[in-house]
Protein backbone atom coordinates (compact mmCIF):
# COMPACT_ATOMS: atom_id res chain seq x y z
CA UNK A 1 0.00 0.00 0.00
CA UNK A 2 1.31 3.41 -0.87
CA UNK A 3 0.02 6.83 0.60
CA UNK A 4 0.31 10.25 -1.02
CA UNK A 5 1.68 12.08 2.22
CA UNK A 6 1.16 15.89 3.06
CA UNK A 7 4.70 17.31 3.20
CA UNK A 8 5.53 21.41 2.63
CA UNK A 9 1.88 22.31 3.64
CA UNK A 10 2.10 21.28 7.22
CA UNK A 11 5.63 21.66 7.89
CA UNK A 12 6.19 25.69 9.28
CA UNK A 13 9.73 26.34 10.49
CA UNK A 14 7.94 26.06 13.77
CA UNK A 15 6.86 22.62 13.21
CA UNK A 16 10.55 21.69 12.44
CA UNK A 17 11.88 23.31 15.70
CA UNK A 18 9.14 21.29 17.50
CA UNK A 19 10.17 18.26 16.09
CA UNK A 20 13.87 19.25 16.90
CA UNK A 21 12.86 20.04 20.19
CA UNK A 22 10.57 16.89 20.92
CA UNK A 23 13.65 14.54 18.93
CA UNK A 24 16.41 15.61 21.41
CA UNK A 25 14.47 15.82 24.30
CA UNK A 26 13.32 11.80 23.91
CA UNK A 27 16.71 10.72 23.02
CA UNK A 28 18.45 12.99 26.29
CA UNK A 29 16.24 10.58 28.50
CA UNK A 30 18.78 7.95 27.38
CA UNK A 31 21.90 9.74 28.85
CA UNK A 32 20.47 11.95 32.09
CA UNK A 33 21.91 8.65 34.20
CA UNK A 34 25.10 8.42 32.87
CA UNK A 35 25.69 11.93 35.34
CA UNK A 36 24.41 10.38 38.96
CA UNK A 37 25.71 7.08 39.17
CA UNK A 38 27.89 8.00 41.91
CA UNK A 39 24.81 9.12 43.51
CA UNK A 40 22.87 5.46 42.84
CA UNK A 41 26.08 4.02 44.40
CA UNK A 42 25.75 5.92 47.86
CA UNK A 43 21.93 5.80 48.10
CA UNK A 44 20.81 2.19 47.32
CA UNK A 45 24.48 1.11 49.01
CA UNK A 46 25.99 -0.70 45.96
CA UNK A 47 29.07 -2.31 45.61
CA UNK A 48 31.61 -0.28 43.17
CA UNK A 49 30.78 -0.29 39.48
CA UNK A 50 27.22 -1.52 40.07
CA UNK A 51 25.29 1.55 39.22
CA UNK A 52 26.40 1.00 35.97
CA UNK A 53 23.93 -1.69 35.10
CA UNK A 54 21.61 1.15 34.85
CA UNK A 55 22.94 2.91 31.64
CA UNK A 56 23.45 -0.49 30.46
CA UNK A 57 20.09 -1.18 30.49
CA UNK A 58 18.73 2.15 29.31
CA UNK A 59 21.20 1.42 26.20
CA UNK A 60 20.09 -1.91 25.45
CA UNK A 61 16.50 -1.06 25.67
CA UNK A 62 17.65 1.80 23.08
CA UNK A 63 18.47 -0.94 20.82
CA UNK A 64 15.38 -3.17 21.43
CA UNK A 65 13.28 -0.29 20.31
CA UNK A 66 14.96 1.19 17.35
CA UNK A 67 14.27 -2.68 15.93
CA UNK A 68 10.99 -3.40 17.45
CA UNK A 69 9.18 -0.11 17.83
CA UNK A 70 10.71 2.12 14.80
CA UNK A 71 9.68 -0.03 12.09
CA UNK A 72 5.87 0.33 13.30
CA UNK A 73 5.78 4.17 11.92
CA UNK A 74 5.37 2.77 8.70
CA UNK A 75 3.18 0.35 9.67
CA UNK A 76 0.65 2.88 11.95
CA UNK A 77 -0.35 6.69 11.45
CA UNK A 78 2.48 8.30 12.59
CA UNK A 79 1.13 10.49 15.07
CA UNK A 80 -0.82 8.70 17.09
CA UNK A 81 2.37 6.49 17.30
CA UNK A 82 4.39 9.03 18.81
CA UNK A 83 1.75 10.09 21.31
CA UNK A 84 1.55 6.70 22.73
CA UNK A 85 5.13 6.18 22.58
CA UNK A 86 5.48 9.40 24.63
CA UNK A 87 2.96 8.57 26.92
CA UNK A 88 4.74 5.35 27.46
CA UNK A 89 8.03 7.23 28.29
CA UNK A 90 6.21 9.85 30.69
CA UNK A 91 4.65 6.26 32.66
CA UNK A 92 8.46 4.95 32.56
CA UNK A 93 9.95 8.69 33.68
CA UNK A 94 7.84 8.73 36.69
CA UNK A 95 8.35 4.79 37.38
CA UNK A 96 12.30 5.67 37.69
CA UNK A 97 11.39 8.27 39.54
CA UNK A 98 9.68 6.85 42.13
CA UNK A 99 11.49 3.73 42.81
CA UNK A 100 11.47 1.87 46.03
CA UNK A 101 14.87 -0.43 45.03
CA UNK A 102 17.49 -0.69 42.51
CA UNK A 103 16.29 -3.57 41.06
CA UNK A 104 12.78 -1.47 40.24
CA UNK A 105 14.96 1.52 39.03
CA UNK A 106 16.86 -1.06 36.70
CA UNK A 107 13.86 -2.25 35.38
CA UNK A 108 12.35 1.36 34.34
CA UNK A 109 15.65 2.27 33.08
CA UNK A 110 15.24 -0.76 30.41
CA UNK A 111 11.60 0.86 29.60
CA UNK A 112 13.42 4.22 29.63
CA UNK A 113 15.50 3.72 27.10
CA UNK A 114 12.98 1.45 24.92
CA UNK A 115 10.50 4.45 24.46
CA UNK A 116 12.90 6.84 24.09
CA UNK A 117 13.24 6.06 20.81
CA UNK A 118 10.22 7.78 19.88
CA UNK A 119 12.97 10.08 18.40
CA UNK A 120 13.48 7.49 15.84
CA UNK A 121 9.70 7.94 14.63
CA UNK A 122 10.02 11.93 14.72
CA UNK A 123 12.75 11.48 12.52
CA UNK A 124 11.42 9.60 9.89
CA UNK A 125 8.43 12.03 9.73
CA UNK A 126 10.01 15.55 9.52
CA UNK A 127 11.66 13.46 6.08
CA UNK A 128 7.96 12.83 5.34
CA UNK A 129 6.83 15.80 5.39
CA UNK A 130 9.80 17.72 4.02
CA UNK A 131 9.73 19.20 0.32
CA UNK A 132 11.90 17.31 -1.43
CA UNK A 133 14.16 20.31 -2.36
CA UNK A 134 15.09 20.62 1.66
CA UNK A 135 14.57 17.75 2.69
CA UNK A 136 18.80 17.92 3.63
CA UNK A 137 18.26 20.81 5.65
CA UNK A 138 15.19 19.72 7.47
CA UNK A 139 17.38 16.32 8.88
CA UNK A 140 19.79 18.64 9.66
CA UNK A 141 18.02 20.76 11.82
CA UNK A 142 16.08 17.51 13.62
CA UNK A 143 19.15 15.65 14.01
CA UNK A 144 20.76 18.42 15.75
CA UNK A 145 18.14 18.67 17.93
CA UNK A 146 19.28 15.03 18.60
CA UNK A 147 22.84 15.99 19.10
CA UNK A 148 22.28 18.96 21.42
CA UNK A 149 19.69 16.67 23.66
CA UNK A 150 22.81 14.08 23.97
CA UNK A 151 25.23 16.78 25.00
CA UNK A 152 23.10 18.85 27.42
CA UNK A 153 21.50 15.62 28.84
CA UNK A 154 24.90 15.11 31.01
CA UNK A 155 25.17 18.60 32.36
CA UNK A 156 21.67 19.07 32.97
CA UNK A 157 20.89 15.91 35.13
CA UNK A 158 24.10 16.61 36.99
CA UNK A 159 23.34 19.67 37.90
CA UNK A 160 19.71 18.49 39.36
CA UNK A 161 20.99 15.38 41.10
CA UNK A 162 23.58 17.29 42.87
CA UNK A 163 21.38 19.94 44.23
CA UNK A 164 18.03 17.79 44.78
CA UNK A 165 18.87 14.89 44.32
CA UNK A 166 18.22 11.93 41.37
CA UNK A 167 14.58 11.07 41.40
CA UNK A 168 13.98 14.97 40.38
CA UNK A 169 16.17 14.36 37.55
CA UNK A 170 13.41 11.81 36.13
CA UNK A 171 10.46 14.29 37.46
CA UNK A 172 12.08 17.09 35.65
CA UNK A 173 12.34 15.19 32.34
CA UNK A 174 8.83 13.40 32.94
CA UNK A 175 7.27 17.15 33.16
CA UNK A 176 9.87 18.11 30.27
CA UNK A 177 7.82 15.28 28.04
CA UNK A 178 4.38 15.71 29.10
CA UNK A 179 4.50 19.38 27.92
CA UNK A 180 6.35 18.46 24.31
CA UNK A 181 3.78 15.40 24.03
CA UNK A 182 1.25 18.21 24.20
CA UNK A 183 2.75 20.17 22.22
CA UNK A 184 3.15 17.22 19.70
CA UNK A 185 -0.67 16.54 19.80
CA UNK A 186 -1.92 20.32 19.11
CA UNK A 187 0.58 20.60 16.07
CA UNK A 188 1.56 17.64 14.21
CA UNK A 189 -0.34 16.58 10.84
CA UNK A 190 -2.38 13.22 10.81
CA UNK A 191 0.15 10.99 8.38
CA UNK A 192 -1.77 7.88 7.35
CA UNK A 193 0.18 4.64 7.28
CA UNK A 194 2.75 3.40 4.15
CA UNK A 195 2.71 -0.11 4.05
CA UNK A 196 -0.25 -2.84 5.43
CA UNK A 197 1.90 -5.10 6.01
CA UNK A 198 2.10 -7.48 9.48
CA UNK A 199 4.26 -6.92 11.98
CA UNK A 200 5.86 -10.57 11.26
CA UNK A 201 6.30 -9.38 7.52
CA UNK A 202 7.53 -5.83 8.04
CA UNK A 203 10.25 -6.87 10.33
CA UNK A 204 11.37 -9.41 7.86
CA UNK A 205 11.31 -6.53 4.97
CA UNK A 206 14.31 -5.04 7.01
CA UNK A 207 16.55 -7.70 5.27
CA UNK A 208 14.58 -7.32 2.04
CA UNK A 209 15.76 -3.32 1.77
CA UNK A 210 19.16 -4.16 2.74
CA UNK A 211 19.33 -6.82 -0.14
CA UNK A 212 17.96 -5.05 -2.42
CA UNK A 213 19.61 -1.63 -2.15
CA UNK A 214 23.00 -0.97 -2.67
CA UNK A 215 23.34 2.41 -1.83
CA UNK A 216 21.98 1.66 1.81
CA UNK A 217 24.53 -1.38 2.28
CA UNK A 218 27.19 1.09 1.00
CA UNK A 219 25.92 4.21 3.34
CA UNK A 220 25.30 2.09 6.44
CA UNK A 221 28.89 0.41 5.96
CA UNK A 222 30.53 4.02 5.76
CA UNK A 223 28.26 5.02 8.78
CA UNK A 224 29.72 1.84 10.43
CA UNK A 225 33.05 3.09 10.49
CA UNK A 226 32.53 6.79 11.47
CA UNK A 227 30.37 6.41 14.01
CA UNK A 228 32.92 3.40 15.50
CA UNK A 229 36.07 6.10 15.34
CA UNK A 230 33.54 8.65 17.11
CA UNK A 231 33.11 6.26 19.94
CA UNK A 232 36.29 4.98 20.39
CA UNK A 233 37.36 8.30 20.94
CA UNK A 234 34.72 9.37 23.55
CA UNK A 235 34.53 5.72 25.37
CA UNK A 236 38.52 6.78 26.03
CA UNK A 237 38.61 10.05 26.45
CA UNK A 238 38.19 9.64 30.31
CA UNK A 239 41.52 7.08 30.62
CA UNK A 240 43.06 9.63 29.06
CA UNK A 241 42.08 12.93 31.34
CA UNK A 242 42.55 11.11 34.14
CA UNK A 243 46.19 10.50 33.22
CA UNK A 244 49.23 12.78 33.36
CA UNK A 245 50.22 15.66 32.12
CA UNK A 246 45.93 16.01 32.07
CA UNK A 247 45.12 14.35 35.63
CA UNK A 248 41.14 15.82 34.86
CA UNK A 249 37.68 14.08 36.26
CA UNK A 250 34.59 13.44 34.48
CA UNK A 251 33.80 17.05 34.25
CA UNK A 252 36.18 18.41 32.02
CA UNK A 253 35.21 15.22 30.01
CA UNK A 254 31.49 17.10 30.07
CA UNK A 255 32.33 20.39 28.85
CA UNK A 256 34.76 19.30 25.92
CA UNK A 257 31.28 17.19 25.25
CA UNK A 258 29.66 20.92 25.50
CA UNK A 259 32.25 21.72 22.16
CA UNK A 260 30.11 19.29 20.07
CA UNK A 261 27.20 21.58 19.98
CA UNK A 262 28.81 23.49 17.01
CA UNK A 263 28.66 20.38 15.69
CA UNK A 264 24.62 20.35 15.92
CA UNK A 265 24.78 24.22 15.08
CA UNK A 266 26.55 23.18 11.56
CA UNK A 267 23.84 19.66 10.88
CA UNK A 268 21.59 22.33 9.26
CA UNK A 269 23.99 23.48 6.57
CA UNK A 270 25.68 20.32 5.96
CA UNK A 271 22.16 19.28 5.28
CA UNK A 272 21.06 22.35 2.66
CA UNK A 273 24.85 21.75 1.27
CA UNK A 274 23.45 18.04 0.33
CA UNK A 275 20.66 19.24 -0.77
CA UNK A 276 22.93 21.51 -3.21
CA UNK A 277 25.65 19.00 -4.51
CA UNK A 278 24.43 15.82 -3.12
CA UNK A 279 25.01 13.90 -0.14
CA UNK A 280 27.57 11.66 -1.39
CA UNK A 281 29.83 14.64 -1.42
CA UNK A 282 28.95 15.95 2.49
CA UNK A 283 30.23 12.17 3.39
CA UNK A 284 33.25 11.69 1.27
CA UNK A 285 34.15 15.42 3.29
CA UNK A 286 32.61 14.50 6.46
CA UNK A 287 34.73 11.33 6.35
CA UNK A 288 38.08 12.76 5.64
CA UNK A 289 37.53 15.55 8.16
CA UNK A 290 37.18 12.31 10.78
CA UNK A 291 40.68 11.35 9.40
CA UNK A 292 42.10 14.76 10.18
CA UNK A 293 40.50 15.13 14.16
CA UNK A 294 42.86 11.75 14.44
CA UNK A 295 45.12 13.03 12.99
CA UNK A 296 45.06 16.26 14.94
CA UNK A 297 44.73 14.01 17.96
CA UNK A 298 47.68 11.73 17.31
CA UNK A 299 50.19 14.64 16.76
CA UNK A 300 49.14 17.01 19.41
CA UNK A 301 49.20 14.73 22.22
CA UNK A 302 49.33 16.55 25.62
CA UNK A 303 47.87 19.39 24.24
CA UNK A 304 44.64 20.05 25.81
CA UNK A 305 44.01 22.91 22.82
CA UNK A 306 44.53 20.20 20.69
CA UNK A 307 41.81 18.08 21.75
CA UNK A 308 39.42 20.90 21.50
CA UNK A 309 40.38 21.32 18.26
CA UNK A 310 39.70 18.41 17.20
CA UNK A 311 36.98 17.29 18.94
CA UNK A 312 35.22 20.16 17.14
CA UNK A 313 36.88 19.21 13.78
CA UNK A 314 35.36 15.45 15.09
CA UNK A 315 31.93 16.62 15.76
CA UNK A 316 30.94 18.59 12.79
CA UNK A 317 32.36 15.81 10.24
CA UNK A 318 30.26 12.91 11.90
CA UNK A 319 27.43 15.73 12.33
CA UNK A 320 27.80 16.13 9.03
CA UNK A 321 28.15 12.58 7.58
CA UNK A 322 25.34 11.25 9.11
CA UNK A 323 22.86 13.65 7.57
CA UNK A 324 24.04 13.44 4.44
CA UNK A 325 24.16 9.41 4.70
CA UNK A 326 20.42 9.33 6.34
CA UNK A 327 19.41 11.82 3.12
CA UNK A 328 20.59 9.17 0.50
CA UNK A 329 18.78 6.49 2.72
CA UNK A 330 15.44 8.10 3.35
CA UNK A 331 15.13 8.89 -0.42
CA UNK A 332 15.66 5.21 -1.47
CA UNK A 333 11.63 4.48 -1.34
CA UNK A 334 9.36 6.40 0.65
CA UNK A 335 7.03 4.09 1.80
CA UNK A 336 9.94 2.95 4.06
CA UNK A 337 11.44 5.13 5.76
CA UNK A 338 10.86 4.41 9.37
CA UNK A 339 12.35 0.72 8.36
CA UNK A 340 15.28 2.27 6.01
CA UNK A 341 15.39 4.10 9.70
CA UNK A 342 16.00 0.76 11.88
CA UNK A 343 18.76 -0.03 9.44
CA UNK A 344 20.42 2.71 9.56
CA UNK A 345 20.52 3.46 13.44
CA UNK A 346 20.68 -0.13 13.98
CA UNK A 347 23.66 -0.31 12.31
CA UNK A 348 25.84 2.49 13.30
CA UNK A 349 24.70 2.00 16.96
CA UNK A 350 26.43 -1.51 16.25
CA UNK A 351 29.25 0.62 15.23
CA UNK A 352 29.46 2.25 17.98
CA UNK A 353 29.47 -0.52 20.20
CA UNK A 354 32.67 -2.27 18.51
CA UNK A 355 34.40 1.24 18.59
CA UNK A 356 34.28 1.23 22.35
CA UNK A 357 35.52 -2.12 22.11
CA UNK A 358 38.65 -1.65 19.52
CA UNK A 359 38.94 1.57 20.50
CA UNK A 360 39.58 0.56 24.36
CA UNK A 361 41.12 -2.59 23.75
CA UNK A 362 43.67 -0.19 21.68
CA UNK A 363 43.93 1.96 24.66
CA UNK A 364 44.22 -0.60 27.26
CA UNK A 365 47.73 -1.57 24.51
CA UNK A 366 49.19 1.25 23.30
CA UNK A 367 48.08 4.38 25.07
CA UNK A 368 46.31 7.18 23.44
CA UNK A 369 48.48 6.51 19.99
CA UNK A 370 46.36 3.20 20.00
CA UNK A 371 43.42 4.88 20.28
CA UNK A 372 44.04 7.42 17.61
CA UNK A 373 45.61 4.80 15.13
CA UNK A 374 41.82 3.11 15.02
CA UNK A 375 39.98 6.51 14.62
CA UNK A 376 42.08 6.93 11.81
CA UNK A 377 42.25 3.57 10.25
CA UNK A 378 38.78 3.26 10.62
CA UNK A 379 38.26 6.85 9.36
CA UNK A 380 40.35 6.09 6.33
CA UNK A 381 38.07 3.18 5.36
CA UNK A 382 35.05 5.03 5.68
CA UNK A 383 36.57 7.66 3.52
CA UNK A 384 37.36 5.05 0.64
CA UNK A 385 34.29 3.53 0.52
CA UNK A 386 32.70 6.61 0.32
CA UNK A 387 34.70 7.58 -2.48
CA UNK A 388 33.71 4.59 -4.12
CA UNK A 389 30.23 5.06 -3.35
CA UNK A 390 30.33 8.44 -5.03
CA UNK A 391 31.64 6.44 -8.40
CA UNK A 392 28.72 3.80 -8.20
CA UNK A 393 26.04 5.79 -6.84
Amino acid sequence: MQTNLPRSDHLSAALVRLLAVGAGAAVANSYYNQAFLGHLTTDFGLAAGAAAIVPVLTQAGNAIGVLFLAPLGDRLERKSLILVTTGALVAALIGAAVSPGFVWLAVASLAVGLFATVAQQIVPLAVHLAPPAERGRILGTVTGGILIGILLARTISGTISDAWGWPVVFWFAAVLMIAIGAALALWLPRVPPTTDLSYPRLLGSLWTLVRTHGVLRRAVAVQFLIFAAFIGFWSTLALLLSDPPYRLGGTAVGLLALVGVAGALAAPIAGGFADKRGPAVVVSIGAGFVLLAFAIFGLWQGSLLGLVVGILVLDLAVQSSQVANQARVYALDPTARSRLNTVFMATMLLGGAVGAGIGGAAYAAWGWTGTCAFGAVSAALALLLSRQSQVVD
